[in-house]
């Protein structure tokens, strides 16, 4: 078997021979003969064989050499970004102590025929408290507040004003803070507070930092609005702490009556409540798609320079945090500091160098100098010091931008708890670099300097500007909107539910990750140039399709293939022809799209194609149409795909 030969350089013969009068033609213009026959054009010949000898020789360079020459310049391979994602645990029952879920708990998804479960492992403790209902005060617009607190349980008492007014209040006090917990109230109400839409009351739920209110989220209220006896569950955001309202120590959690949307319903007089009580069922914590490794020994010192080190996991993904290396000495250890080079390194300097894919520790190196001695770049640890690594984590990939629900295993057992979920999808992972990725950006450094100039300098530097990017487009600037600048459109690393199918809300990048990458940008650029760093245009695009399914062929797994093969060729990340995602500015053609159906197994024919312009936002279509253009600053994003299978 033959195996391929790497193209470092792709140009051949005739290429060197064609540039070489092109520059006879710059330098030489009184040359004018150029036919073969001319003994100046037999040594441009010679000298061209014998390049491209040398270069079928640089070609047959292994990848592994390859990785090395690029080492040389600092261009190292890129390694995998993990998903994160919040992560919550659901109690058995409200609990008389506090219940504590362990930092690296490990929750998984469903394990099925096709693939090995995801597993997330928690960052942090998490503490569910045990926390019940102190004091209850109803605050009216001019701040006077009411305590409610000895008549609960005896009396009825209203919320609000009689006729209750925006910006009224009612206070509730725990008896201490419950950050990130999932805590229910438990209201016994009369029907008064009529007027107000029961599934869309004019309600907001905050809790108190200490200087702030911050929104909880509402995971259910089955109160109707305080109108009826029922639980109103909220997550209570991490940074809610113990504070004084009215003199009253208590972690403060109020709802407040907002102001009626245009055509909401408001109330017509105030919910009487006659009892209230508290208890957490549960609590959220982050998780990621990686392996956290604590304290782990790599061996111990020779006491030379030049050492390496082989993590037991690899590869390393990248920590917001610099790693620590800890060297054994007599008072116990003592932490080196993370670099990117040995270059400013000083003989006295506790540096080490993290090689992320290969999982390896590097030591400085000792370097012969001119007259003789050697010099150090970097510390050497003594002989015989153990050396480890404080905590790094290990994993990543795109598999870990798992849809919402699909972590409900829970790998660690911990006492108490009944059942797990993640509430919103996993996202920034990204795999990691390939090599043939590599080769290409090699040229792309060299060149660019780290300076932004040309617009593929500009999507070079976004891409390694940070970590959670999918793709990055620059826009070629056009001469109406060359006052606006370069726009440079990024796309996160987001995954798909389990039909293929993606909420568009999804795909807008993070105010942190567009500012990271608009700062990386704004160092590298050209003076007067200006930077815009946003998401592409979105178009929404449906497709309507007709197909036939062959005999014996199970309609309905025809109907979901068909689906989901829709989703994933008109995906803005995983789509077009070489699966890289669609390509920006690309049009699309019905025809295309009957040769992605037709290739569906168990479909016998595609009678019908028709595509529609859709707005993601509201659902409405445009006319039916064979082709569809977009933008140069547009992305496909696939809405609502309609198949319908008729059985043969």
């Amino acid at each position: 078997m033959s195996l391929d030969i790497p193209n470092l350089d792709d140009r051949r013969f005739q290429d060197y021979v064609d540039d070489a009068k092109r520059l006879v033609q710059q330098r030489c213009p009184e040359w004018t003969d150029h036919n073969v026959s001319d003994p100046g054009v037999t040594l441009i010949e010679t000298f061209a064989f014998m390049v491209d000898q040398l270069t079928y020789r640089l070609n047959r360079v292994s990848d592994r050499n390859y990785i090395k020459f690029l080492d040389l310049i600092g261009v190292t391979l890129f390694p995998p970004s993990a998903a994160q994602t919040s992560v919550t645990f659901w109690l058995t029952s409200p609990q008389d102590e506090p219940v504590l879920v362990p930092r690296t708990t490990t929750v998984s998804t469903k394990r099925d025929n096709r693939q090995d479960p995801v597993v997330f492992e928690t960052i942090d403790n998490l503490t569910i408290q045990n926390v019940e209902l102190v004091k209850v005060l109803s605050v009216g617009v001019e701040g006077l507040p009411i305590d409610y607190s000895d008549i609960l349980g005896i009396d009825s008492f209203t919320c609000f004003g009689q006729i209750p007014m925006p910006n009224e209040v009612l206070l509730l006090g725990l008896n201490e803070a419950a950050p990130a917990n999932v805590v229910a109230f438990r209201f016994d109400c009369h029907i008064e507070g009529v007027g107000v839409d029961p599934e869309n009351p004019p309600l907001i739920w905050e809790a108190y930092d200490g200087g702030k209110w911050l929104k909880c989220e509402v995971e259910h209220d089955t109160t109707a609005g305080l109108n009826q006896p029922g639980d109103i569950v909220l997550h209570i955001p991490p940074e809610h702490e113990v504070s004084l309202i009215n003199n009253i120590r208590a972690g403060w959690v109020r709802c407040r009556v907002t102001d009626p949307e245009e055509g909401q319903p408001f109330y017509s007089s105030s919910p009487h409540v006659e009892n209230v009580a508290a208890f957490t069922i549960g609590g959220t914590t982050k998780a990621i798609h990686a392996n956290v490794i604590d304290n782990e020994i790599l061996g111990f010192s020779e006491g030379v320079a030049n050492q390496s080190f082989i993590l037991q996991h690899s590869p390393v993904i990248t920590s917001i945090t610099p790693h620590i290396l800890e060297v054994s000495t007599d008072d116990g250890f003592e932490e080196w500091q993370e670099v990117e080079t040995f270059a400013a390194s000083t003989p006295s300097d506790k540096h080490f160098v993290l090689d992320k894919v290969a999982g390896e520790i590097r030591l400085g190196p000792s370097i012969r100098l001119e007259d003789g001695t050697f010099r150090n770049y970097g510390a050497v640890p003594p002989k015989g010091a153990a050396i480890r690594l404080r905590q790094y984590r290990s994993g990543g990939g795109q598999e870990g931008n798992v849809a919402t629900g699909a972590l409900c295993i829970l790998k660690t057992p911990v006492n108490f708890i009944a059942s797990v979920e993640n509430r919103q999808p996993a996202t920034g992972g990204v795999d990691g670099e390939t090599v043939d990725n590599a080769k290409v950006r090699g040229p792309i450094s060299l060149r660019t300097l780290g300076r932004a100039v040309t617009l593929e300098d500009y999507e070079h530097l976004a891409r390694t500007a940070t970590q959670g990017i999918a793709r990055v487009h620059c826009v070629p600037v056009t001469q109406e909107d060359r006052e606006q600048g370069v726009r440079v459109l990024v796309v996160p690393a987001v995954g798909d539910d389990e039909d293929g199918t993606m909420p568009f809300a999804r795909l807008a990048p993070s105010p942190d990750l567009l500012e990271q990458v608009a700062k990386e940008l704004d160092k590298r650029r050209t003076i007067g140039a200006r930077v815009i760093v946003e998401p592409p245009f979105y178009q929404g695009v449906t497709v309507l399709a007709q197909i036939r399914s062959r005999l014996f062929a199970d309609p309905d797994r025809v109907l979901a293939d068909a689906r989901l093969a829709l989703y994933r060729h008109l995906h803005p990340i995983l789509g077009g022809s070489d699966g890289k995602g669609w390509p920006f500015g690309k049009p699309v053609h019905s025809g295309e799209i009957y040769a992605v159906l037709q290739r569906i197994p168990g479909v016998e024919l595609v009678e019908q194609v028709q595509l529609y312009l859709a707005d993601p936002l509201t659902g409405d279509r445009g006319q039916a149409s064979q082709h569809i253009e977009i933008a140069d600053n547009a992305l496909l994003f696939s809405y609502g795909h309609e198949v319908k299978v008729i059985a043969s």
